[in-house]
């Protein structure tokens, strides 16, 4: 059976709140028992807004009313990894949609214009960092098991490193596209159909 994710980002808390397609979605995928995961990124903040300031209750995987939910600490890949697989035991198995919401951390800002510590402070950022992120947590877990050591994990490091400064350095070299481009991969290319506004710089005939 295929599964569906639904994937709702740090923004997800004003969603509940205040759009009501969530909740028409969890109604339907109840209603129907449809194989679909709805996964909430619970990072703590909004837009700027911790998630205690902007709902009642905080027990987003609860929110699904009739859909079971799981919380799950976001920060473990392997928890992350073994709640995944019992939410997806559990649609394959013909028992309905589950709601997984994911507890994790935002530690930048929301986006550009966002500093990300007007309403946080910087220290709080730093314990996050210090005492739970994921990739620290992964990788001494790894070395307290034997699974890798020092050296290996370094290679890994320097590689991935390597690997974004390349994707950076093409990112910002690499020309900007033609206008005739700047809309492909959006809609299906072949076969062609007729419909008007499927490509920004294209008239298309209409089929009405």
């Amino acid at each position: 059976i295929s599964l569906y994710i639904a994937f709702f980002t740090e923004i997800f808390p004003y969603f509940l709140v205040f759009q009501g397609q969530i909740f028409e979605t969890y109604n339907m995928a109840a209603l129907w028992k449809l194989p679909c995961i709805f996964i909430c990124e619970n990072n703590r903040y909004g837009m700027g807004t911790s998630v205690e300031r902007a709902a009642a209750s905080t027990d987003y995987y609860k929110r699904g009313d009739y859909i079971p939910g799981l919380r799950v600490d976001g920060m473990d890949v392997l928890c992350v990894r073994e709640a995944t697989k019992f939410a997806a035991d559990h649609c394959r198995s013909g028992k309905g949609p589950i709601l997984m919401e994911l507890q994790t951390y935002r530690y930048h800002g929301h986006s550009m214009s966002d500093p990300g510590v007007s309403y946080r402070t910087r220290e709080e950022i730093q314990e996050v960092r210090s005492k739970s992120d994921p990739i620290t947590l992964l990788k001494d877990r790894m070395l307290n098991n034997n699974l890798s050591n020092v050296e290996e994990l370094k290679e890994i490091d320097v590689e991935v490193r390597k690997e974004i400064e390349e994707a950076a350095q093409f990112a910002t070299t690499d020309p900007e596209p033609s206008l005739e481009e700047i809309a492909n991969h959006i809609y299906r290319n072949d076969p062609t159909f007729d419909v008007r506004g499927a490509n920004l710089w294209i008239k298309y005939k209409s089929a009405s």
